[in-house]
């Protein structure tokens, strides 16, 4: 904690969707919250819903950038001194329904620089400073999606940078355990975001059929975060799947 007692935490893709419901479930639950996206009006938003008593700082950041991500950890370091919590959450979908040999080089790109590359180079800064911080430690928390484990049709990109998630994940428990530095993934499938709203009207299976999709409150989702997030740092969620009960996960749909 800082001086001032509170945990604090960087929650990245704030400006939105599971990113604004998880800093919404923290800063309720007397956490202090650097939330950081592309877009500092939606940040702004996320702070008006935490309400006045609310301790939220709003960071521009592209987490594809090296230098917005260093600017990013320096402001935290600067403003409260220390890092509890890094929620790894900014990510795309990229190309929705195109075919995997229609899928340019540059889309392709700009979903491992967002998802795989912006992951790392946060998770990499949040490491630094959790090492080198008094009380030295603190949690990693990255957001992998139920495709870290099966694809959808068209998901080319983005599947494989959820199960490149999985190996980061893993890597940086291994590699943070002499700094009391825990990591775990929460795998979400079907949350009601901007991202998942084609589902209301039908997404394809992989019969090649349409077919409407159930979805799960976000706020079900921030619950499992803040869960995970609370725990004491000689315990550790490694991984979790939140889904909607009824979705075609498990089994043949």
């Amino acid at each position: 904690m800082n001086a001032r007692g509170k945990k604090i935490a960087v929650v990245t893709g704030a400006g939105s969707g599971i990113g604004r419901s998880v800093a919404l479930a923290l800063a309720a639950a007397g956490w202090a919250v650097a939330a950081a996206g592309r877009r500092a009006a939606p940040l702004e938003e996320t702070a008006a819903r935490a309400g006045d008593g609310a301790d939220v700082t709003c960071v521009p950041a592209d987490v594809s950038d090296p230098d917005d991500v260093a600017a990013l950890f320096e402001t935290v370091r600067g403003r409260y001194g220390r890092l509890d919590l890094l929620f790894n959450n900014a990510g795309t979908f990229g190309p929705s329904g195109v075919p995997l040999e229609d899928i340019t080089y540059e889309a392709w790109r700009s979903v491992v620089d967002v998802n795989l590359t912006g992951s790392f180079l946060c998770a990499q800064a949040a490491f630094r400073l959790m090492k080198a911080q008094d009380p030295q430690g603190g949690r990693i928390i990255n957001n992998g999606s139920i495709s870290a484990h099966v694809p959808r049709p068209n998901s080319i990109a983005y599947t494989a940078t959820k199960h490149a998630m999985t190996g980061l994940t893993k890597s940086l428990s291994l590699d943070g355990r002499p700094y009391r530095i825990a990591c775990g993934q929460i795998d979400i499938g079907n949350a009601a975001t901007e991202m998942t709203e084609r589902m209301q009207s039908g997404i394809l299976q992989a019969n090649g059929e349409l077919a409407v999709e159930p979805v799960m409150d976000a706020a079900d989702v921030a619950r499992t975060v803040l869960h995970m997030a609370e725990l004491p740092l000689e315990a550790n969620v490694q991984f979790a799947t939140v889904m909607a009960t009824a979705m075609p996960y498990i089994g043949r749909g």
